[in-house]
């Protein structure tokens, strides 16, 4: 299973990442957020990271342009969504910079994955919140048609059963991997051998 970690800031938060080797990791460019880089620390930690492990950006109700312009920079390898986006966006994103667009929702009931089931983003991801670190009713996710990440609250005590989720994509972890609002780097790597590990 492939696994993404959220929210990095640090030179030392990337060299653990580079060590550990999870599938994704992510920068937050969205205002205001405990966790929020500004472009030119996020290239300077670009340039730390190795270069196979792609690069997520994350954006909530920000410009077309401010997002495709990250892309094309290589700052970002892919952008993920997590605002009130439309579909429109999405596409154009996807047809200015020819790069993945994940789209990311709040899950409050089943209507709400199936209103995203037709979406032309590469991936959904499906989040109790924007960030906010709490678990929603995994039991809705049964609703899902189509590969996903799983975000909100996932941490070494509860990611094995996360695992077990239907069509599951890719595990999406931020707060979990912390200690203390600082990512641990013991965390990191528990956190993304389970998900390597993990046969089902």
């Amino acid at each position: 299973m492939k696994i993404k970690i959220c929210g990095l800031t640090r030179p030392e938060d990337i060299l653990a990442a580079s060590s550990v080797r999870p599938d994704y990791i992510g920068f937050v460019f969205a205002t205001g957020r405990r966790r929020t880089v500004a472009p030119e620390q996020a290239k300077a930690l670009k340039a730390l990271l190795d270069p196979s492990i792609p690069a997520v950006g994350v954006f909530v109700d920000q410009s077309t342009e401010e997002i495709t312009t990250l892309l094309e920079q290589g700052i970002i390898d892919i952008a993920q969504l997590h605002g009130h986006e439309t579909e429109e966006q999405v596409q154009k994103i996807k047809a200015l910079s020819g790069k993945p667009v994940i789209k990311a929702f709040k899950v409050t009931s089943r209507e709400d994955i199936l209103r995203w089931q037709e979406s032309s983003a590469d991936y959904l991801l499906l989040d109790a919140g924007q960030g906010s670190g709490k678990q929603f009713d995994w039991s809705l996710l049964s609703a899902a048609s189509r590969p996903y990440f799983l975000a909100g609250g996932i941490n070494t005590g509860n990611i094995a059963e996360a695992l077990k989720m239907p069509g599951l994509y890719c595990i999406d972890v931020s707060s979990g991997a912390e200690t203390d609002g600082r990512k641990d780097p013991a965390k990191m790597q528990a956190l993304v051998q389970a998900a390597h590990g993990f046969n089902g």
